[in-house]
């Protein structure tokens, strides 16, 4: 089976970085949204972005117009139908991804591959509920889409091998190497790295050491480009809240469970860089 054209459920932050990185690669690309205010949004961060790497000279003023004409914006599901792969980028809500990819079911052809952005969440759990589970896997793109090159392909039980082949050809056209992991919580990466982000903010509430300290430490020692607690607020802490409670929740192991500091953090609506305060402060653009 060979992919010409994209689907991508949501443009919010992961969702325009994966439509604009399959776009560069030469896929048509519809992207939707729920309302049309979300929608404008989203192109118009999208097309910034598209701005910046022209700046940055890593795209042509031609590429730029080039992806930005592959790419068709929608808040009617129903146009996924011509779509021979979609990829839900919404967000981290089991019940919502499920009702998602019930209607994807129905409105997509039997061949269409269906594939979720989830960083922790089952996805055997959300193929249940559609009557193509053969077709659908994890394809977890890492955030910014555009810079990172990793991309974590997610096999469930049912998934077959030629879903799996399909995927990581696409993985790999859209420039990003590739890893394929099983479905287990948080899988590679969240995996190993959710300890250490809870580890540095635990350190952090007992009075270890300051949060510049624990950063100099893991970037300088384990050269690391980001110490942990600047990357939790890069992440969003509330983000590595739900990661860390879905983490504890399957698997009942004490090092997932969130530190209280991080919830009494995001009860405060101190989500890191995205509200412009975290465990560090930041200038909003």
């Amino acid at each position: 089976m060979e992919i010409k054209k994209v689907g991508v459920v949501g443009c919010g932050l992961m969702g325009r970085g994966i439509v604009e990185v399959t776009a560069r690669a030469g896929y048509e690309v519809i992207v939707s949204e729920i309302n049309q205010e979300l929608l404008d949004k989203g192109m118009a961060a999208l097309d910034a972005s598209l701005v910046r790497g022209v700046k940055a000279g890593k795209v042509t003023e031609q590429e730029k117009a080039d992806t930005m004409k592959r790419i068709t914006g929608t808040t009617n599901t129903g146009d996924f139908k011509s779509c021979d792969l979609v990829i839900e980028a919404a967000i981290e809500n089991l019940e919502l991804k499920k009702k998602i990819f019930a209607d994807l079911d129905k409105i997509c052809p039997a061949q269409t591959i269906l594939a979720t952005n989830t960083s922790c969440l089952s996805v055997i759990d959300i193929a249940a509920v559609t009557k193509r589970q053969d077709k659908v896997l994890g394809v977890h793109f890492f955030n910014p889409v555009p810079l990172m090159r990793l991309v974590e392909l997610i096999k469930t039980i049912a998934t077959s091998e030629e879903t799996l082949k399909v995927a990581r050809a696409f993985g790999e056209k859209v420039g990003k190497e590739v890893v394929i992991v099983t479905d287990t919580p948080g899988f590679i990466v969240n995996r190993l790295m959710i300890p250490l982000l809870i580890d540095a903010i635990r350190m952090l509430e007992s009075g270890t050491a300051t949060k510049e300290d624990i950063d100099k430490a893991v970037k300088l020692g384990l050269n690391h480009p980001m110490g942990p607690v600047a990357l939790a607020d890069f992440i969003g802490l509330d983000t590595v809240y739900f990661i860390c409670n879905a983490m504890y929740e399957d698997l009942k192991e004490p090092r997932y469970a969130p530190p209280m500091l991080l919830k009494k953090m995001v009860a405060a609506g101190r989500y890191g860089r995205k509200s412009g305060k975290g465990f560090y402060e930041y200038r909003q653009a």
